[in-house]
């Protein structure tokens, strides 16, 4: 079903009936890597007809270590991410972490997004709104969906109704994450698109993400086709042309080559939905 709230980023309509793709890598890394997977990825969209949003991280402050890579900075980071964009044509999405760090980033992207462990942080979901940008806010793994309501209605008090909503699964236990199918109805109640994280749904914490059990890989293609049979407006894939060497996220990124085998029987589960709807 169409959100109410159509958010538009670029010529994409987020929310409508159209699925739309929002992929990368992790956290940026050298040159090389992300205008390849910027160039493969926009190729495999168009092969899909997918609408695709590139996304990468220009930092990432929370690492389980102080000396896992914590990314290029601001500077560079939004520098490359400039490159792409203009490269590709490309809408480009990064995190941020701060208040302090929004207008310049807000300046560089298309849609600013909000970390699942920050989305309750008042200043900082409110900068971002402010910018006017579109404002992706992923669903925190401490929060019931429905709460998810709090987070929004900070948003909605600057004036805007630019809001993607992003589940990517919940805190079950000690160091497990689930993917309740009720999440994606209770954040659909809010009106606005609902794009299913993937890739982050599938890690178990307390693993380093090197280590090849820091994630459960045999969950991937169930819980994606899940996801889009229960109607998310779009999904967010993290990629690299060589996951087992990323220096983020190794464990659970989807190897760039196998992207397009695994999001064309997303993109038909879609289609029948839309089918069966109407």
């Amino acid at each position: 079903m169409p959100a109410a709230h159509i958010v538009e980023v670029g010529n994409i309509r987020c929310g409508s009936d159209r699925l739309f793709l929002i992929a990368g890598p992790c956290v940026i890394e050298d040159e090389t890597i992300m205008m390849r997977t910027a160039e493969h990825l926009k190729t495999v969209a168009e092969r899909l007809d997918l609408p695709l949003i590139f996304k990468s991280s220009f930092m990432k402050d929370n690492r389980s270590a102080i000396d896992h890579y914590h990314g290029p900075g601001l500077e560079e980071g939004l520098t490359l991410l400039a490159r792409i964009r203009e490269a590709f044509d490309l809408p480009v999405l990064t995190d941020v972490h701060y208040p302090e760090q929004v207008p310049a980033v807000a300046a560089a992207v298309d849609v600013v997004q909000i970390p699942a462990y920050l989305c309750m942080q008042t200043s900082l979901v409110v900068a971002a709104a402010r910018t006017g940008q579109p404002v992706n806010l992923k669903h925190g793994q401490f929060l019931a969906p429905a709460n998810m309501d709090k987070p929004v209605a900070k948003i909605e008090a600057t004036g805007s109704r630019r809001i993607i909503l992003t589940e990517r699964g919940y805190t079950f236990g000690y160091n497990d994450l689930v993917v309740d199918p009720r999440s994606f109805y209770e954040l659909r109640q809010t009106g606005y698109p609902v794009v299913f994280d993937v890739t982050h749904s599938i890690r178990r914490y307390g693993i380093p993400s090197k280590d090849p059990r820091g994630s459960r890989r045999e969950y991937l293609n169930t819980i994606a086709r899940a996801g889009v049979a229960a109607g998310v407006h779009g999904l967010f894939v993290e990629t690299h042309p060589e996951p087992a060497s990323a220096r983020c996220d190794a464990a659970s990124q989807v190897p760039l080559s196998d992207l397009e085998t695994f999001m064309k029987p997303l993109v038909d589960i879609h289609a029948l939905v839309i089918r069966q709807r109407s």
